[in-house]
């Protein structure tokens, strides 16, 4: 099935569904419409990366559209909506990409009775390895969840939670990678500093993640039960371990990640009436 789908907003993300979603075959290059605000070079830049159709008429578009994908920043939510709120028919599925921006707000802002999909993936959707999380409205059919599981299942792997539940996982897999690349650039670091070049450090680094990676998916995400396993008593591991821990980098980074959460919600707070 080629759905015509319509981008409101050319940014990081919605390079990075777009990207993912071509690649996969979830969505066709020729029936995939990209706009922004103003920014004529950045579409460009995605009209010749990947052959979508790109412009400033939006409402013809969205008229058309099987799918309208907000991508555009939460704080041009409102302004982005109300462009686009003549064209949406009661038929169409609204996709937002918006972190903290509620069901609520969008669907009275339109103020019609459309399905709406609420979603977090993050930018490893460009090479089809996001996790994303989705939000329904109470208009959303069977078919049409069943849809959105599809279009971001093909860009990693898709669950569907409560609403409530959105500002945890921001927190947790929205933002997640840079944690992981704040980490990498640590080691990088560390390693460069004792004496690796950058390509070895890198190459190193690199297969280590991706092995890490997959024990954990291989054995029920026991992260503790992982780390205990190859920290022997006297061992290197242990003395790295014992120095995260005198620096309580554990607990840095829980609280760091709440803080995430806590954010999320602020932001949202912006867009409850």
């Amino acid at each position: 099935m080629k759905l015509k789908t319509v981008f409101i907003g050319a940014g990081s993300m919605a390079e990075a569904l777009i990207a993912g979603a071509l690649q996969s075959g979830a969505l066709k290059a020729d029936h995939t419409y990209v706009t922004n605000k103003a920014n004529d070079a950045r579409l460009r830049q995605l009209a010749d990366e990947f052959g979508v159709q790109t412009g400033y008429e939006a409402g013809a578009a969205v008229r058309d559209a099987d799918l309208v994908v907000l991508a555009m920043k939460p704080k041009d939510a409102e302004a982005g909506l109300l462009s686009i709120q003549p064209f949406i028919q009661e038929n169409s599925v609204i996709v937002s990409l918006l972190a903290g921006v509620s069901l609520d707000f969008i669907e009275e802002t339109i103020g019609k009775p459309c399905a709406i999909i609420r979603s977090m993936p993050n930018t490893s959707a460009a090479v089809r390895k996001s996790a994303t999380a989705i939000a329904l409205n109470r208009f959303v059919t069977e078919e049409q969840h069943a849809a959105a599981i599809h279009l971001f299942s093909a860009i990693g792997t898709a669950i569907t939670v409560d609403e409530s539940k959105m500002d945890a996982v921001t927190a947790v897999s929205g933002s997640g990678p840079a944690y992981f690349y704040y980490v990498a650039e640590a080691i990088q670091q560390a390693g460069e500093d004792l004496g690796l070049d950058h390509d070895t450090t890198k190459e190193l680094l690199m297969q280590t993640l991706l092995g890490a990676a997959s024990m954990f998916s291989k054995h029920d995400g026991q992260a503790a039960a992982l780390r205990k396993a190859i920290t022997s008593p006297g061992g290197t591991t242990e003395a790295a371990v014992r120095t995260f821990d005198e620096f309580r980098v554990k607990q840095a980074i829980e609280a760091g990640v709440k803080e995430a959460a806590v954010q999320s919600k602020r932001l949202g707070n912006a867009y409850i009436r």
